[in-house]
């Protein structure tokens, strides 16, 4: 990535370390297909995976840009200059509109705008890789998971956000509800040379079974 890239990464508000920003680079370079990230924010993750894809694919960026429950007033993580005055609610689109042009990523980097699960509940397009950083909460973790992890192509990386298997170190929905059951269902395994610290990286190798249905 080059230095001015970086630093308009580097000034976007959000929850990516440096070195897990660099792995996600790196596993989004290493695969073809289109790109998708479900919790764009302010668009730090989306500069980092839109320069792995730029002049080969492209990146699909999925996110109301209400905020997520943990952005809400009163919550650890809330950002009051977020707060479109107008209509009292979190409104992050154009931050992350200005972060994707001041990194010139415009025509790389598309920005699907509404709830995720229903964005995913009408996709079709096989993804090379999907990146899972959305709401933390129990249900949208878990409806993330059912949504989006069957469009991931057999030999893409399903790439996810927060995980943590020790209670003590953050919140454990993107484990609970998305890491383990990926692992579980025998369709995904880990590449843990991709992996780096909470970014956790899985490759699908195999399709869902198929559902056998009695005739009536």
């Amino acid at each position: 990535m080059i230095a001015a890239r970086r630093a308009v990464a580097d000034h976007a508000r959000g929850f990516l370390p440096d070195d897990e920003a660099m792995a996600l680079h790196r596993a989004a370079t290493s695969v073809a297909g289109p790109i998708l990230e479900v919790g764009a924010y302010c668009g730090k993750s989306a500069v980092w995976l839109g320069d792995a894809a730029e002049g080969r694919t492209v990146v699909f960026s999925v996110d109301h840009h209400r905020g997520s429950e943990e952005n809400q007033a009163g919550w650890e993580h809330h950002d009051p200059t977020l707060v479109d005055p107008v209509v009292g609610l979190m409104d992050t689109l154009p931050f992350f509109r200005q972060t994707i042009f001041d990194a010139g990523l415009e025509a790389t980097v598309v920005a699907v705008v509404g709830p995720s699960a229903t964005v995913a509940r009408w996709w079709a397009t096989p993804l090379g890789f999907l990146f899972i950083d959305g709401g933390h909460g129990v249900e949208p973790a878990r409806a993330d998971y059912l949504g989006w992890t069957p469009h991931v192509a057999v030999g893409g990386l399903l790439a996810i956000h927060d995980v943590y298997p020790d209670p003590s170190e953050g919140g454990r929905p993107p484990y609970e509800e998305i890491y383990r059951p990926a692992l579980a269902s025998g369709q995904f395994e880990e590449d843990v040379a991709l992996s780096c610290r909470s970014l956790r990286v899985l490759r699908r190798v195999q399709t869902a079974p198929a559902v056998l249905r009695c005739a009536t």
